[in-house]
């Protein structure tokens, strides 16, 4: 996702409420009547519930605003095409203002209060309550009749946003949202759509067009140079391989393997498995030459590293600078297995102040712990130190370390791109939902990793792939992009079963998948 292109109308950026509503507004100063926006959002969720429900009695269940007003399309739509439908409203009818008020005034049928509970005969529970605007928890009749749905066991479908979620963070406001089965949002997701636990209370997510104009995300943030592209910096996207795929460093007929790249992995003197795995990694995703480096006591516990990997060991600290030397040595990974020790400090802004690619993960991180003990180096120390390139890839455990002050911010996002501003390194914070931000703050959220990536060494695999990606010259951020969405990929073809030793033995099929040559790289999840 470079600077030279334009990503303002990717299907997969993702707008925060905010810039929703922007572009609504700005939809309608184009033409568009807002009355006609409403319209086509009340007629596809109404579509989309008739494509996926036979059908039976509908409770719609409308809040006060807009999202409210979509609910009465929705009653109006589903009842012309058969449907028994109860429409509840929270709050007084005349109350409605703008398009949902005119909207309402199409609706020909009863509006009652909205109930406590849901009706035992009601076969489908429809929530226009609040959307993603919602900046306050669910409370009184609303909570409970939330508390209700979530009980009951009829399907729901959630217009925009469950009910109780923030669309801009996908976190349950108060600790209470409606967990739907299907949500229908419109033009974009938004970040609430695919961060934790909204992700997961949504259900199945449909992205519906509602007739805004594609050209009105420009307006929406950034700013235009003078030969009109447009910078990406403070975009947020969902990960996919459009978003790096034309520059991933594929293998050329005229090529060499100096050509791909050099990485070197610093391994520890303990976990040996774990440096080797990303060093295997490193191998696995394309990097024409692989170092493992290690201390000359240690060499015996790499016994088992692949043939494929050079194993190089040193004797002392001017031993290990003199082989980091070497400029053709283009990404260094510290940090898989290496030991919470206090050598590691000072190897690690040794490494940094190489200005090469630098992977920073596990005990590189936790070693800069500003409590770890009075005589260690602190955050602000790693950070003063980042000059070069550099990816940090904590999990919440080695992110609250590095960034206490924003470890207790629910906002996985925010938290995030601030990291990396703080920091001035590409941070990647791990998880379901892992989030890479740029200090620019470009941010992508990863959306494809499966739960059996829980598991011990899957992180020291990510690492080495990214360093790998970064060693043959792909732009660092784009290659944390990539591999995060590769890893995933990888864990979900495998299945059950899955073990860190699989992930790169599984990196070659999903390859063939997304290779130019395949005439697949468009593929969808």
């Amino acid at each position: 996702m470079s600077h030279t292109q334009d990503f303002h109308d990717s299907e997969f950026r993702l707008l925060t409420p905010a810039e929703m509503g922007r572009a609504d507004t700005a939809a309608i100063a184009s033409g568009i009547a807002g009355t006609v926006l409403m319209e086509n959002a009340g007629a596809a969720v109404a579509q989309a519930i008739m494509s996926r429900w036979p059908p039976g009695r509908a409770l719609v269940a409308c809040g006060p605003g807009n999202n409210g007003g979509d609910g009465f399309v929705i009653a109006r739509h589903l009842a012309a095409s058969g449907w028994q439908v109860d429409l509840a409203l929270a709050g007084e009818r005349q109350a409605l203002r703008g398009d949902a008020a005119w909207h309402a005034q199409q609706w020909q049928g009863d509006v009652s209060p909205l109930p406590e509970t849901v009706p035992e005969s009601v076969d489908l529970v429809v929530d226009a309550l609040f959307g993603a605007g919602l900046a306050r928890p669910l409370e009184g009749v609303v909570a409970r009749f939330v508390e209700s749905v979530n009980a009951g066991t009829a399907p729901v479908c959630a217009v925009d946003m469950p009910s109780g979620i923030d669309g801009a963070t996908g976190q349950a406001l108060g600790g209470l949202a409606v967990r739907a089965d299907l949500t229908v949002t419109f033009f974009r997701k938004k970040p609430g759509h695919v961060l934790l636990p909204g992700r997961l209370l949504c259900g199945e997510v449909a992205v519906v067009d509602i007739g805004i104009p594609a050209h009105v995300l420009h307006g929406l943030s950034g700013a235009s140079d003078e030969a009109g592209s447009v910078d990406p910096g403070n975009l947020v996207f969902e990960n996919d391989i459009s978003l790096w795929h034309d520059g991933y460093p594929w293998p050329s007929m005229e090529g060499h393997k100096y050509h791909r790249g050099h990485t070197v992995v610093i391994g520890g003197a303990v976990m040996a498995g774990a440096a080797r795995l990303t060093a295997t990694a490193a191998a696995r995703i394309g990097s024409g030459l692989t170092t493992l480096l290690v201390s000359q006591g240690s060499l015996p516990l790499y016994a088992s590293t692949p043939a494929s990997i050079m194993l190089q060991g040193w004797q002392d600290d001017a031993g290990l600078h003199s082989q980091l030397r070497d400029p053709r040595k283009s990404a260094i990974a510290v940090g898989p297995g290496a030991g919470v020790q206090r050598w590691l400090e000072q190897l690690v802004l040794h490494v940094l102040s190489l200005r090469r690619v630098t992977v920073l993960d596990a005990d590189a991180l936790s070693v800069f712990e500003k409590t770890r003990s009075a005589a260690s180096l602190s955050p602000s120390d790693l950070f003063r130190a980042i000059e070069g390139p550099c990816v940090l890839t904590p999990h919440e455990g080695e992110f609250a370390r590095l960034f206490p002050s924003l470890a207790a911010n629910g906002d996985k996002l925010s938290k995030t791109r601030q990291a990396a501003r703080e920091s001035g390194a590409i941070v990647l914070l791990k998880g379901a939902d892992t989030v890479i931000a740029a200090p620019d703050g470009r941010a992508v959220i990863n959306t494809n990793a499966p739960p059996t990536l829980a598991t011990g060494g899957a992180g020291d695999v990510l690492t080495g792939m990214i360093a790998g990606l970064a060693a043959q010259g792909m732009p660092v951020f784009e290659a944390a992009c990539a591999a995060a969405w590769l890893h995933g990929e990888v864990a979900r073809a495998f299945g059950p079963g899955l073990i860190a030793d699989d992930l790169p033995a599984g990196l070659p099929a999903v390859l063939r998948l997304i290779h130019p040559a395949s005439g697949r790289q468009g593929m969808r999840r």
